[in-house]
């Protein structure tokens, strides 16, 4: 058997980077990953799907060439190019955890791995079984795409984010149900790539989780590249006919069936923390949650889980944060807890959404008085110049003490643009702090200050 001081059950954002952070402190590491280190995030999620996203932008460019002033002839798209492309991106990022890996002296063991009653691990994969043992172990196993009864995965025609990933042709007609980033981001590229898309969501608004006005703002600009959009919607059925899939839906209005070649769905995780030996051990779950404490212990001594398999937004920086909060509380360095409250959330569509802190009306339902200011980019020289003036940032101000209650942004390159917000509610800065930071003309990130004038009624260019 062989021993370490910490072993690591997964190897996405919230594992390797835990690893990593704990070679740096002196343990003695190893990380246990089933499929390809990186995890979903680098092999299958935030990284692949930017590399889609990015192909699809440029081949909207070409479509709009001539309003730039260029004329462009003959250009057409390559589908299974695209996709390939994307794998290459994410092949090449775990071969970059790898090096990292051995740069630090990790060891990885490749299989799949189960607790066991003494603490151990058992690693199991098609060549042998061999245990290890660690002082101190972290489950981070990460998630999966959920299913609901009533649209059950078959893996060809109806299907999850993966396989919508490596789609060998591409469909002229999709369903997509559930509108949150996932769901979204692939609305944008597939419509962008010529299907035919439409979006169903259970909500009254696509993109739930966001403030209001940013949600509306999504929808209006999506319906008009061609999006059909169908809110407050439920999916009551799924069948395959022939080559299509027929979809059963109803809202107040209508009972309807929709089909399309194939249907993504995008509803939702769940965690995998199936046959990893909690129940054996005792840990304690909660709504397909891991419990622990502001420390991600475990009620089980020496035993911790970060990341999807706990309560949390369901993002890989979340997941990192998490994992170094975790092991430097382990080294005894005393970190303060993760604020969960400015966490910053990233939908990278065109136009993009990112946003931190308090949507509006749940900063009213807390109680406070608040200022709202708002700055489209229709009135941003920066967005004039680049072609790209949709969408608005939108900040929320406490009006008794001035602090930063919540932003929120939609349009070109603002996931670029929402650390100014993440570090300044960090820092517990007023918006008047804000007013008096000089930001570079021309940039997008003066939408952000004119933002804040509009707040404070001092707003110079609208």
């Amino acid at each position: 058997m062989e021993n370490h001081d910490v072993v690591i059950l997964g190897s996405g954002p919230g594992g390797y980077v835990t690893a990593i952070r704990a070679s740096q402190l002196g343990f003695n590491t190893a990380i246990i990953e089933k499929e390809s280190l990186g995890g979903i995030c680098l092999n299958w999620g935030c990284i692949p799907t930017k590399a889609l996203l990015k192909s699809a932008e440029v081949y909207e460019y070409l479509n709009h060439a001539e309003s730039y002033g260029i004329e462009v002839e003959n250009f057409s798209k390559n589908f299974e190019k695209v996709i390939k492309r994307s794998r290459t991106v994410a092949e090449t990022m775990s071969k970059g955890v790898n090096f990292l890996m051995k740069k630090n002296k990790i060891k990885v063991y490749s299989g799949f791995g189960k607790l066991n009653l003494d603490k151990t691990i058992t690693v199991t994969n098609d060549e042998k079984t061999i245990n290890v043992s660690a002082e101190h172990i972290i489950i981070a196993t990460g998630a999966r795409s959920r299913d609901i009864d009533s649209l059950k995965k078959d893996g060809e025609k109806i299907i999850g984010y993966r396989k919508a990933m490596v789609l060998d042709k591409q469909p002229k007609e999709m369903i997509i149900v559930g509108s949150g980033a996932i769901g979204v981001e692939f609305a944008y590229f597939y419509n962008s790539m010529g299907t035919k898309v439409t979006l169903v969501e259970y909500e009254k608004n696509i993109a739930p989780n966001e403030d209001k006005d940013i949600s509306k703002e999504l929808e209006k600009i999506l319906k008009k590249s061609g999006i059909n959009i169908l809110c407050s919607t439920k999916v009551t059925g799924s069948e395959i006919v022939g080559d299509k899939v027929d979809v059963k839906v109803e809202n107040k209005k209508e009972t309807l069936t929709i089909s399309a070649d194939v249907v993504l769905s995008a509803v939702g995780i769940k965690s995998n923390i199936e046959d990893i030996g909690l129940e054996d051990l005792g840990i304690e779950v909660e709504n397909d949650k891991i419990k622990i404490d502001n420390y991600y212990r475990t009620n089980i001594d020496n035993i911790y889980a970060i990341g999807d398999v706990v309560s949390g937004p369901a993002l890989a920086h979340v997941a990192s944060a998490e994992g170094i909060t975790c092991i430097e509380n382990i080294k005894g360095l005393n970190p303060n807890p993760i604020d969960y409250n400015n966490i910053p959330g990233c939908t990278y569509c065109k136009p993009e959404v990112a946003s931190v802190g308090y949507t509006e009306e749940k900063a009213l339902n807390e109680g406070y008085d608040i200022k709202v200011g708002k700055f489209p980019f229709s009135a941003s020289g920066k967005a004039q110049a680049s072609g790209q003036s949709d969408g608005f940032v939108k900040v929320i101000f406490d009006s008794k003490y001035g602090e930063w209650l919540g932003c929120h942004m939609i349009g070109s390159n603002v996931t670029e643009m929402i650390s100014e917000a993440v570090v300044g509610r960090k820092l517990e800065t007023t918006g008047h702090e804000v007013l008096k930071a000089i930001h570079p003309h021309p940039t997008l990130s003066e939408a952000v200050m004119e933002a804040v004038a509009d707040a404070y009624d001092e707003v110079i260019h609208l």
